[in-house]
């Protein structure tokens, strides 16, 4: 797990702009730094050395030193890569899996994409003929960033590499906050910098003079095979994801696992049975893991670390939370994570954790409602319309999601794991100048419109593989582990792993208010009955419990009323949310955190910064 930078353009010579831009993402890699510089193209490196840790440094150059790579990521294939290569005549002066994907860019050009198994992301310079070439992992678990301004291409592994180069505008981006708002996460392809993009997964890129040239290199359907029976596929699903753990462990430094207390992590761990586990919970009653994950530990014989995360520590990282994001992000999750990267990398340099696997096979709550809400929409419209009134005007109770979203088709209601405000509630908190005509369906539609005739369950999993895993979920596993330096591995979101997922019928994933029926009957052979069952909890984290003190009430109340807020908010009105989940009215702490988390960016890097 590393970093890189850099910028091509015909005027700069001074190297101290890519020093500069370098030491802003040291933290990805701060065993070295590696430069190259030409008469265009400027760029660093930042490595964390996991493999060949002697010989491994990069830039690495090919041959005959006409092409030359950076590259952020691990390829778990690249040992098989390496053999076909050295047998079509390439030479390797490294172990590194580095200088297979460019020996392989060598020898197949942007085709290699196609054999790569792991996750990327990467630049190779042509020096001969000036020519750019860049490219994503598909899932989008490694980041990459690009933006031209002022006649100079900048990229870059994070958006605060460009804020040294004097061509680069610091401007927010009107357009994200809207959406951003309704999502927690920002969904645009363009960044919440003005006209600073992110390459989407699957996705490669080509400069050249000037032009810039993006294509997708990877695309998938959902191909349900109902004749395989289900304990094939419990077999399959076994023997592929414990393939894929074999993969992923290979390392020349420590590996961990993270662990909570459900099925994910627990199959990943009771495969990888590493030397350490790491949890971290919170004081509060329901919002700790720490026992269930240390009696699994103690069961499988491995230590399990564990640490707890008391109020004022969850303040106090919060601005380092938004730093380390880019973007404004407001999943909760993203700060225990962030407590739990900093415990695990004490001890080791890798953790391998089970990201993935909700999206890959239907474990989610939102998928297990699909059936009841298609049974619901069978009654007339007029009823459906008539409850959808009733249930707008209710507080956040249980049932009320269920009410709209029944009133409305799938592609209508559905935008994904998150929904904090509405259209018209974010429209109605903004200033003039950021209300917006974009719709969380403008969005959501063109998935929806590539998955039509297919089953409820798998158009929601094609939705949030393409929104919610990269945007949210992958977003905040890459930034929050490598605020501490920590390689973080996915391996469930393995091509080989994805591909059999891609297969599966929905009674396999869904089944009787069973989620993830095939991967938890997988996981059963491996792990405690008891673990077998265990309901998804995610990242319990009591933000809800926090806001009813004075104090972190007290703390927000300043921050919603300081000047540089009316630029962006109705005072008013968010200072209303505020004070109404505070004296009871109504349960708002997802509202108030998306738009406390939003304020803290902006401070971070347009006040502070």
């Amino acid at each position: 797990m590393c970093g890189f930078c850099g910028y091509i353009n015909k005027k700069e010579k001074d190297k101290k702009i890519i020093n500069e831009m370098s030491k802003k993402i040291i933290h990805r890699g701060p065993d070295s730094e590696g430069l190259y510089t030409d008469d265009l193209l400027h760029m660093a490196f930042r490595r964390l050395s996991i493999i060949d840790l002697n010989t491994g440094n990069q830039p690495i150059y090919n041959e005959n030193k006409n092409l030359v790579i950076l590259f952020n990521g691990e390829i778990y294939n690249y040992q098989d890569l390496r053999e076909d290569l050295i047998a079509k005549g390439h030479k390797f002066t490294t172990e590194t899996d580095t200088e297979v994907i460019l020996h392989g860019y060598e020898e197949y050009k942007e085709h290699i994409l196609d054999k790569l198994r792991g996750m990327y992301a990467f630049v190779i310079w042509n020096i001969e003929t000036k020519e750019l070439f860049g490219a994503r992992d598909i899932f989008g678990i490694k980041p990459f960033y690009y933006t031209i301004m002022n006649d100079t291409f900048m990229f870059g592994s994070e958006i605060k590499s460009f804020l040294p180069h004097p061509d680069f505008e610091k401007i927010v981006n009107p357009d994200a906050l809207k959406t951003y708002l309704t999502f927690q996460y920002n969904p645009l392809n363009e960044t919440f910098f003005k006209n600073v993009f992110k390459l989407p997964p699957r996705h490669y890129l080509k400069y050249k003079d000037g032009k810039l040239d993006i294509k997708e290199y990877y695309n998938f359907t959902y191909q349900p095979n109902k004749k395989v029976p289900y304990k094939e596929v419990v077999k399959n699903i076994d023997e592929i994801v414990k393939s894929s753990v074999e993969h992923h462990k290979i390392s020349d430094v420590k590996v961990g696992a993270f662990l909570s207390s459900g099925i994910d992590s627990s199959y990943i761990v009771s495969l990888l049975k590493p030397n350490n586990t790491f949890t971290v919970g919170f004081e509060n009653l329901g919002f700790n893991e720490i026992d269930a994950a240390k009696h699994l530990s103690e069961l499988l014989k491995i230590e399990n670390k564990n640490e707890i995360i008391t109020p004022d520590e969850f303040f106090e990282v919060l601005p380092k939370v938004q730093y380390h994001s880019d973007e404004p992000h407001a999943n909760l999750s993203s700060v225990p994570l962030y407590f739990l990267s900093a415990l695990a990398r004490k001890d080791v340099t890798v953790v391998l954790s089970g990201e993935g696997a909700d999206e890959l096979f239907g474990g989610y709550q939102t998928y297990d409602n699909s059936v009841i809400i298609r049974a619901y929409r069978h009654l007339p419209k007029f009823i459906r319309n008539f409850n959808l009134k009733i249930a707008e005007k209710l507080p956040n109770i249980k049932g009320k999601s269920f009410l709209i979203r029944g009133a409305k088709t799938l592609s209508e209601s559905y935008i994904g794991q998150a929904s904090i405000f509405s259209e018209e509630e974010a429209n109605d908190i903004l200033s003039t100048n950021y209300k917006s005509n974009i719709k969380p369906t403008d969005i959501t539609k063109p998935y929806f419109d590539e998955t039509k005739g297919l089953d409820d369950v798998t158009r929601m999993q094609y939705l949030d593989m393409n929104l919610w895993l990269p945007n949210d979920i992958l977003l905040k596993a890459d930034k929050m582990t490598m605020a501490s330096s920590l390689e973080l591995r996915v391996p469930y979101l393995d091509k080989e792993v994805f591909e059999l997922s891609l297969t599966l019928p929905k009674k396999y994933k869904l089944h009787k208010k069973i989620s993830k029926r095939a991967l938890r009957e997988a996981a059963s052979n491996r792990i405690p009955k008891e673990w077998f069952n265990r309901p998804k909890l995610g990242f319990l984290v009591p933000f809800k419990e926090y806001l009813k003190e004075e104090k972190y009430y007290n703390l927000i109340k300043e921050e919603f009323k300081s000047e540089y807020v009316k630029k962006f908010f109705n005072q008013t009105k968010i200072l209303n949310i505020l004070e109404n989940h505070h004296t009871g009215k109504k349960n708002a702490h997802r509202e108030i955190y998306t738009i406390y988390s939003f304020l803290l960016w902006y401070k971070e890097y347009f006040i502070n910064n």
